[in-house]
């Protein structure tokens, strides 16, 4: 657990934790299956594609493509999704007002995402331009998918943050894990994409059911290291 004396720093996820973006992704995923003659998914099906990074949903969405239709995919994709996520994305009820009460109370505030770099980046920002995130990290080259713990310690030790220090919050298995391999307690959040039983049988034992529940739980958690 965190360092008595210090504020944790706080790492969220970005799908199925700050924005639900499902149909963005499901609308362009589709779009591009159809353009190449492939089927297409319902959104609920497309739910459980997400939280891995781009090849590994169109991966999921085309199991008998080639690799090299593959990439053709996921490149057709990006396209797509680069002019359209803004039709079928939006932050969560209540995000937006509790990111401004953590801001306040003096968390400092990361995104830590398998959503590409360039697209974690110019979402975050757009959908939440009165944020300060200190660090907003996406799938890039040198740093491995979560769970690999690499993007939660590079934001750590951008941040002067030592990982103990640091609380990774998120909905899916692949969050829970990295928190683990990174050392960092995780809360888990029951809106999201991946259900709560998942992230229990991941080792995940701390959950919020809505965002404005998340400054009680931190202010408990601080209580049971301080007791």
């Amino acid at each position: 657990m965190h360092d008595d004396a210090v504020t944790p720093s706080l790492i969220f996820d970005l799908d199925g934790t700050l924005i639900d973006s499902l149909p963005g992704i499901s609308n362009s995923l589709n779009r591009t299956l159809e353009k190449h003659g492939l089927p297409t998914h319902p959104q609920k099906v497309v739910r459980s594609f997400v939280g891995n990074g781009i090849l590994l949903l169109v991966e999921r969405a085309a199991s008998h493509a080639s690799d090299e239709q593959l990439a053709v995919l996921v490149d057709d994709f990006k396209k797509d999704y680069a002019d359209t996520w803004m039709e079928g994305t939006r932050p969560y009820n209540g995000i937006t007002q509790l990111l401004k009460e953590l801001q306040r109370d003096g968390h400092q505030l990361a995104v830590l995402s398998n959503k590409v770099h360039s697209f974690t980046q110019t979402i975050t920002r757009q959908i939440f331009p009165l944020i300060n995130f200190m660090q907003i990290v996406g799938q890039q080259e040198g740093i491995p998918h979560k769970p690999h713990p690499s993007g939660a310690f590079k934001i750590a030790m951008a941040m002067g943050r030592n990982p103990h220090d640091c609380i990774l919050i998120g909905d899916s298995v692949a969050d829970a894990e990295t928190a683990q391999n990174a050392e960092m307690t995780f809360i888990g959040v029951t809106w999201g994409y991946q259900d709560r039983i998942r992230l229990m049988e991941a080792g995940a034992n701390k959950f919020i059911e809505t965002p404005g529940a998340l400054p009680h739980l931190l202010k408990t958690l601080d209580s049971d290291v301080h007791a």
